[in-house]
């Protein structure tokens, strides 16, 4: 994939009568203080890899967000810092996005599927000056602690497995403040870094602005998209780490779901009493996931009578996987994306003519990857870079574009020990 720019929009004129709309820089704080405010009675669940099951709600995560924006202040972590996290899905990973992301750093997500050489690559490259981990990854985020010499400082989300010099975040914000004044910088400035290893040679890093971020967020609430509300309930199986949790971090808060973090037991037993419990009607995982869940659920004859919708991403949905769902009464919706992306690139969603279809046009139609939501433009060109036709047979080179989409991958090092 490359980027394919668009220079129309970018003309800076003069000479026309401008809007009187007031400004509201469009920073990824909005989020959470929105949820707060409008729906901070709605539940945020988290189970730990320890057998805890905590839970807060909006108005907590704002909280405990603000309080570790103040922390890291105090700490000296300016605007444009990068701070890592090597973390399950979590409330208290939540509130850490946020709490970074807040005060004008940049919130570096670490894939722990990684090896550690690969982490401390990535480190370094990207200059990280903080480390927060899982408990249950202390071991081997000290060990890139003591590796990596950006890193001055790691915390904990959760009581180690074992020895570690990790602080814990609560006890590194505790005597904060729970108000902080975020934003009021540049809305293109970086919220969030990814490295995707989908790619030649090294990771590459995508740098997500504040904007890209928000403006992802409304593409993909869109009725075509995930059309979420603040009726769902909402379980990101897809972690956090995996582009944004295919944006469910935002797009979760922005309409007030409850948000079900299931942690790192992603079993289908597991999954389904999780599922069963916290009724949640909204998943998104990888084929994988929903096999698993599926061969519970045959085995056992078990059903799922709120789960009305699952995004299947990541991977292609299989024509079994999708009869199978649809046998369990859940609607199984195909998306496509990249890390570049932000991640949504496409969503299988139905069209007018769905309606006429026989039972298996819809099926095939259902199997592909979708249509793209308003923001996301795509083509395909040939060898000389000439746009081909979109009709089904031509093959060419993809391009894509939109407020959403990675000018190109950090080539080129972010950071480095540079403190």
């Amino acid at each position: 994939m490359t980027a394919w720019t668009d220079d129309r929009g970018m003309t800076m004129r003069e000479d026309g009568l401008r809007g009187l709309m007031q400004p509201w820089s469009m920073t990824v704080n909005r989020f959470i203080e929105h949820a707060a405010r409008w729906h901070g009675d709605r539940e945020v669940v988290s189970f730990r890899d320890d057998g805890v099951v905590e839970r807060t709600d909006y108005a907590g995560i704002r909280r405990d967000a603000a309080r570790l924006s103040n922390a890291l202040l105090a700490h000296g972590v300016a605007p444009g810092d990068r701070v890592a996290t090597l973390a399950m899905n979590s409330g208290a990973h939540l509130a850490a996005w946020y709490g970074i992301a807040g005060i004008g750093a940049v919130c570096h997500t670490l894939n722990p599927r990684f090896s550690e050489d690969q982490l401390a690559w990535i480190i370094d490259h990207a200059g990280d000056r903080m480390l927060m981990a899982d408990g249950a990854f202390a071991e081997m985020a000290g060990q890139l602690a003591r590796r990596c010499p950006s890193i001055e400082k790691l915390l904990l989300f959760t009581p180690p497995q074992g020895e570690s010099s990790g602080q814990l975040v609560e006890d590194f914000s505790a005597g904060h403040s729970d108000e902080c004044a975020w934003g009021g910088f540049d809305e293109e400035l970086a919220a969030g870094l990814c490295y995707t290893s989908g790619t030649t040679g090294d990771p590459k890093g995508v740098l997500y602005s504040h904007r890209s971020n928000v403006l992802h967020t409304l593409f993909t609430l869109q009725p075509d998209a995930l059309n979420l509300s603040a009726r769902d309930v909402v379980m990101p199986i897809v972690p956090m780490y995996h582009a944004n949790a295919w944006g469910l971090a935002f797009s979760a808060p922005a309409v007030g779901t409850r948000l079900v973090m299931p942690g790192s037991r992603l079993d289908g037993a597991t999954l389904f009493e999780r599922m069963r419990d916290e009724g949640v009607t909204f998943a998104a995982a990888v084929p994988t996931a929903w096999l698993g869940l599926l061969d519970y659920l045959e085995a056992h004859d078990e059903r799922l009578p709120a789960l009305s919708r699952v995004v299947v991403g990541g991977a292609a949905m299989s024509e079994q996987l999708l009869r199978r769902l649809d046998a369990r009464g859940i609607e199984a919706i195909a998306a496509w994306g990249m890390t570049e992306l932000s991640p949504v690139g496409g969503v299988s969603a139905p069209l007018p003519a769905t309606a006429a279809m026989t039972s298996e046009e819809r099926i095939a139609s259902r199997l592909k990857q979708g249509r793209v939501p308003f923001g996301v433009d795509m083509r395909i060109v040939d060898e000389n870079g000439a746009p081909l036709p979109h009709d089904g047979v031509a093959a060419g080179a993809l391009q894509m574009r939109g407020p959403a989409v990675a000018a190109g991958g950090s080539v080129a090092k972010i950071g480095g020990s540079q403190r």
